[in-house]
């Protein structure tokens, strides 16, 4: 059974709950979010693999999950780069939000989502019951295709697209 660490509005843990839980609930818990660019400052997309609990099949950022209580967010998103797409690349945290999103299956993400960004220009090597397929997208392409499909993509990347893309798109290089 996995946990999720819950946290209030200023990210400070006030326990832990079983992550299928929280998420029926809308529970406030702690998120990591990994954004991946290579050396053409396209983004690395993955689309979810049909199995997952929630957003099965929708396209994403390159990694999403939840640190495990008494893990750092900075650990856990280098943790699961590598569980999830099979990279390994140095993070820089770039912004933290918090966000509320109804999803598919009566579930509510309610996320204090810690935001990083990488570089690398590796082949992914994803976990297949993750990950049914990646792509790297130019931020033209990107910004089209969600203006045109965003049915096909995650609630928290048209989030962070929409609200953070200068933040996205010019840090990952500093």
């Amino acid at each position: 059974m996995e946990y999720v660490v819950l946290v209030d509005e200023k990210d400070n843990e006030t326990g832990v709950m079983e992550k299928l839980e929280a998420h029926r609930e809308g529970k406030l818990h702690r998120a990591v979010s990994v954004f991946i660019f290579n050396s053409k400052n396209e983004m690395l997309l993955q689309q979810r693999a049909a199995g997952k609990y929630h957003s099965g099949g929708l396209w994403t950022n390159a990694c999403c999950s939840h640190p495990r209580q008494g893990e750092s967010v900075y650990y856990a998103a280098i943790r699961r780069l590598y569980e999830e797409m099979g990279l390994k690349c140095a993070l820089v945290e770039i912004f933290s939000f918090v966000y509320k999103a109804h999803l598919d299956n009566d579930l509510t993400e309610h996320e204090f989502d810690h935001v990083f960004t990488g570089v690398a220009d590796a082949i992914p090597v994803p976990d297949s019951t993750e990950v049914a397929q990646w792509k790297y997208m130019s931020l033209s392409q990107l910004e089209a295709d969600v203006r045109d499909h965003p049915e096909h993509y995650t609630e928290w990347f048209k989030i962070c697209l929409r609200d953070r893309r200068k933040e996205l798109f010019d840090k990952q290089h500093s």
